[in-house]
């Protein structure tokens, strides 16, 4: 499969982009401030998703995957949330995103598998406090993911994952000490938190033929925090 990764530098991005290529699949990656890799992209550029153009040219005329990482996670009492904060992150996280599905999409139609794989949050459906930039931006996106998902189809499937905290650099400072770390995981059923190849396994399964019967959907990939209670 040919597959485009925006956001491939780091965190989830750079462990989908190893597995997939490991797998064997053409992988097209971007970055935004880290340049260099030691793995063997197909095409690797830097990319602004905030310009108004999106030079996604060297990208092949066909695709059969795409994955839209950027993200931001920020965190604070509401009432100290300014409306400045709320436009930037949807800008990123939304905008961002549907500027680039708009700017793929003639290449993914000429897939015979096409797949496009998002993000949200646990927050969404849970509900933590400080989460509500971070909330309201994911929210929007699930529901773009089953707008997409009707709009698109037969053709493109269109499915979001919604993880828990994942040990990543975008949350370096919420897991920087073992305290805080081991914290986080004894909120969770499974007594850990999430690793970037836990979320990069579910990506290389919504982007093959294995899930080829499933499209608008919101999977939770959390440690069970979303739906279990169990005692400590």
């Amino acid at each position: 499969m040919k597959l485009c990764i925006i956001g491939a530098s780091s965190g989830i991005g750079k462990a989908i982009a190893s597995l997939c290529i490991k797998e064997g699949h053409e992988v097209y990656g971007t970055y935004f401030q880290h340049s260099e890799t030691d793995m063997s992209f197909a095409g690797y550029r830097k990319l602004n998703v905030l310009e108004e153009k999106l030079d996604l040219d060297f990208l092949p005329e066909t695709l059969d995957g795409l994955v839209y990482c950027p993200g931001s996670v920020v965190l604070k009492p509401f009432v100290k949330v300014s409306a400045d904060e709320f436009i930037s992150d949807y800008q990123l996280q939304v905008i961002g995103m549907t500027k680039v599905i708009q700017a793929v999409l003639p290449r993914l139609k000429t897939s015979t598998q096409a797949s496009i794989v998002v993000f949200s949050t646990v927050a969404v459906q849970s509900g933590f406090p400080f989460h509500s930039i971070v909330s309201a931006s994911k929210g929007a996106i699930e529901g773009l993911t089953k707008a997409l998902a009707a709009e698109f189809s037969p053709n493109i499937r269109v499915n979001c994952i919604a993880p828990s905290i994942t040990e990543t650099p975008l949350v370096g400072n919420l897991l920087n000490t073992i305290e805080k770390k081991e914290m986080s995981a004894k909120r969770h059923p499974l007594k850990k938190i999430g690793k970037p190849e836990d979320i990069a396994n579910l990506v290389k399964f919504l982007l093959t033929e294995e899930s080829s019967w499933m499209t608008g959907q919101v999977l939770p990939l959390d440690g069970g925090i979303s739906t279990l209670r169990v005692s400590s």
